[in-house]
């Protein structure tokens, strides 16, 4: 993005204005994924767990809660255009579309969450792989000095899980979809709480 929507003091009043509509996309996304998990108490001998979708439900509502956190640094932005305000819309709905493919209106059509997400797994790893490419641009909107704090672990992350996107494409098995899922959570747990620890 523009370089020179840095060179000025930042102003807080536009950065509260954007994150009010990220607030509320947000606030969609949690309460699908809880709404969602909250089913299988409700109705246990009605929905049968498949455990690679519940893993993917962890890491997108871990996601979600990281993004709310990280996106803390969109303030050191000094002018905001219709251009930046767009994409950072843009950028929060891909979790709420990931979100809605966890977690579907209706399952009539499916055996259960084995069958629907295997089904729907090219749409959901592939809006993953979106997610990831458009997290590139969001780091570059935030400075260089931004891209060079978060170092060569950041590249290797989304790397890894671009990778593991691309393996669940073509695989069906369970036990692979299962390895790929826990895969992917402990990566992203561990790369949050090395960069992302302190809020700042």
């Amino acid at each position: 993005m523009n370089e020179h929507l840095l060179s000025t003091a930042p102003s807080p009043e536009a950065f509260a204005h954007i994150r009010t509509i990220m607030g509320i996309v947000l606030g969609l996304c949690v309460s699908r994924l809880l709404t969602g998990t909250a089913r299988f108490i409700q109705h246990p001998k009605k929905l049968s767990v498949y455990y690679a979708h519940l893993l993917w439900v962890g890491f997108m509502l871990f996601s979600v809660a990281r993004f709310w956190w990280f996106e803390f640094d969109l303030r050191e932005i000094s002018v905001w255009t219709f251009k930046e305000y767009l994409f950072v819309i843009f950028y929060s709905s891909l979790y709420f579309l990931l979100c809605t493919l966890l977690y579907p209106d209706s399952m009539e059509e499916y055996t259960g969450y084995r069958d629907y997400f295997l089904s729907r797994r090219l749409w959901f790893f592939g809006l993953l792989i979106v997610l990831y490419l458009t997290d590139l641009i969001d780091t570059l909107l935030k400075g260089g000095d931004h891209l060079t704090k978060l170092g060569i672990e950041y590249k290797l992350q989304t790397a890894l899980i671009v990778s593991i996107c691309i393996v669940a494409f073509i695989t069906r098995s369970q036990r692979w979809h299962t390895v790929l899922a826990m895969l992917a959570l402990a990566s992203l747990i561990i790369f949050t709480l090395r960069h992302y620890a302190v809020l700042f």
